[in-house]
């Protein structure tokens, strides 16, 4: 028995299975942003589109605004559909930046199932800096070729903002948003996890790397345009960040049962 089988005796009734796995990897995230120090007090969001809805108007997983990431549990979890509606009887409110960012790029990227946005104080940092992320460390070679920029408009609460923030996007899954922090999208929670630790850990490196105030070595690109290429096609098992998921999780001690 795997581990979202052991909670599947726990599943509500009238919900359908693939609904409820959503719900437990998602919930399983929330908890190990916080267990990495990724968690915003209770801003910030990770979304994952669930079966449901159309294509015009997906349906998709929201955390409660209000709750801490470490009270966030399968069940607590909003499904609202593209414009904020609830589909569900959640008592939660819904925070307005939550649904405009991530509804546009659910919307417009049938691919990108999982959307995260983060404020870490490295992300930030370099979201700040006029060239935006260097592809000189071997964190940032990981994630070339992926990476988009926004321009900063303020809070992300106005949605005539969205198309603009999707043709930033276009069809990358890095977004870094320009003086304010990165937005991540992937085909599971575990393959956009993967993505945005590699992210992550190259903008400590360049913070880390610029305090030094030393030139740092540049990375031939060839050597990039390779790495990219040959990185992509290794999903270990066909499930892009699955063992990296599952190896937190054991190591941070979230299980399944344990936040429904």
């Amino acid at each position: 028995m795997n581990a979202l089988e052991s909670a599947a005796d726990l599943r509500p009734a009238g919900m359908n299975e693939g609904e409820w796995q959503c719900r437990l990897e998602l919930a399983a995230c929330y908890r190990l942003f916080d267990w990495l120090g990724w968690s915003e007090m209770i801003f910030n969001h990770i979304t994952l589109r669930v079966p449901g809805g159309d294509e015009s108007n997906p349906h998709y997983l929201i955390n409660p605004y209000g709750l801490h990431y470490s009270e966030v549990t399968a069940t607590n979890l909003v499904k609202i559909d593209r414009h904020g509606n609830k589909i569900d009887a959640s008592p939660y409110p819904l925070n307005p930046a939550g649904f405009v960012i991530h509804s546009a790029v659910h919307s417009a990227r049938h691919d990108a199932h999982c959307v995260m946005h983060t404020h870490t104080t490295a992300t930030v940092s370099v979201a700040c800096q006029e060239g935006g992320l260097r592809f000189d460390n071997f964190y940032a070679a990981l994630v070339y070729g992926q990476v988009a920029y926004h321009a900063f408009e303020g809070v992300t609460t106005n949605p005539g903002e969205c198309p603009r923030l999707v043709a930033s996007l276009g069809e990358r899954n890095v977004l870094i948003l320009r003086n304010h922090g990165p937005l991540v999208c992937g085909a599971s929670v575990p393959a956009a996890l993967q993505t945005m630790w590699f992210l992550q850990r190259a903008c400590e490196v360049q913070v880390t790397c610029d305090a030094m105030n030393t030139p740092n070595l540049a990375i031939r690109q060839d050597v990039l345009e390779r790495n990219a290429e040959h990185f992509r096609p290794m999903t270990l098992g066909g499930q892009p960040g699955r063992l990296m998921f599952d190896a937190i999780l054991r190591r941070a001690g979230i299980r399944y049962v344990d936040i429904v």
